[in-house]
């Protein structure tokens, strides 16, 4: 098969034939019809992350058509159209055993402990836990960012900030997780006020429904204290940095709800939180890391009934053999929106 691979941490990948991977016991091979270009797969690739062996394959975002069936495979069959989430799990720790598999004790996760969907084909491993299956309607490139970014901010807006009708939402970033966040919480009935720095993501953003937007190029908390009559009662960094870190966190009203869902890799540098806030303002700080595949049954039907539609949020797409450029290209702000890759 064809894969994107590189030998060292910021070393330009290539575009490579390599061995075709073959299906594990309880596992199976998808054949990758589209997969999402995240800013987590630069995070990898520029050695933020432990977990990689070299050399390496990214990608964790991914929809396509299983190509092959492990032993002990119950329910799958190829030709199955299918996604998965970027948290791999192994089914059995005290985590999933509690339906907590995006926490896995245990978990794999493609594109960063094994070879990822930067190719033709990519492994999924205890398919029985781990694989979503798809029904016509949902095109590939769309249900690719549900592997990651849109499922990963319909958790956290949903079940992790529990947003409710009529409360006011901020978002930080308007990448692909927070366009995602937005849309989500406006279908959830909240009021949003979208932060960045982009122009073109903050029009975007009014596109997909928010209600206000902030330029954070000068510190966003006071202009959205302002707009909300106090402060957000739910604020989301979906970026990951100092700097949105600490505005959602400042932006918020007494009480407020803080979800971290941009990666913060300890390599970077530990971030500091203003904790004098968090204790006089009785604020909550939670985390949100991807979505398990059972909670996919509460996301599929709104997605295919167009009350949500990730589709939208896609601005371009690329061939495999524009990826390696592509994912170099992330060290600087990109176009807004969500880039897929179709091999």
């Amino acid at each position: 098969m064809r894969a994107v691979i590189y030998d060292r941490f910021g070393e330009l990948p290539e575009l490579r034939d390599v061995p075709d991977p073959a299906p594990p016991d309880g596992g199976v091979v998808v054949a990758v019809r589209a997969t999402g270009l995240c800013r987590s797969d630069w995070h990898g690739w520029r050695g933020h992350d432990t977990d990689i062996r070299l050399p390496h394959v990214p990608g964790h975002e991914f929809a396509g058509e299983i190509a092959a069936v492990g032993a002990g495979v119950r329910d799958w069959r190829v030709g199955d159209r299918v996604t998965a989430p970027f948290v791999c799990a192994c089914g059995s720790c005290p985590a999933c055993l509690a339906g907590d598999q995006q926490v896995c004790h245990r978990q794999e996760q493609p594109g960063f402990t094994y070879w990822g969907s930067f190719a033709d084909l990519v492994v999924v491993p205890h398919a029985q836990t781990n694989l979503v299956r798809l029904d016509d309607r949902v095109g590939y490139a769309a249900a690719a960012t549900l592997g990651c970014r849109f499922a990963t901010a319909f958790r956290a807006v949903v079940a992790q900030g529990r947003a409710r009708p009529g409360e006011w939402v901020a978002v930080h970033g308007c990448g692909g997780v927070g366009l995602s966040a937005v849309m989500i919480a406006v279908a959830a009935g909240a009021r949003v006020v979208a932060v960045d720095v982009s122009a073109e993501a903050l029009a975007l953003a009014r596109r997909f429904g928010a209600e206000a937007t902030v330029d954070a190029a000068t510190p966003p908390a006071p202009a959205i204290r302002e707009l909300t009559g106090g402060g957000a009662h739910l604020s989301l960094d979906a970026l990951g940095s100092q700097a949105t870190l600490t505005a959602s966190v400042e932006g918020l009203r007494r009480r407020g709800r803080h979800v971290q869902v941009g990666l913060l890799p300890a390599a970077t540098g530990r971030p500091t939180v203003p904790m004098e806030l968090v204790v006089a303002h009785e604020l909550e700080i939670l985390g949100s890391h991807g979505m398990a595949a059972h909670a996919y049954r509460q996301l599929l039907p709104l997605v295919g009934t167009g009350a949500l539609r990730p589709a939208e949020l896609i601005t371009g797409e690329l061939a495999l053999a524009g990826a390696p450029a592509a994912l170099a290209a992330m060290d600087r702000p990109g176009p807004a929106g969500i880039q897929v890759i179709v091999p």
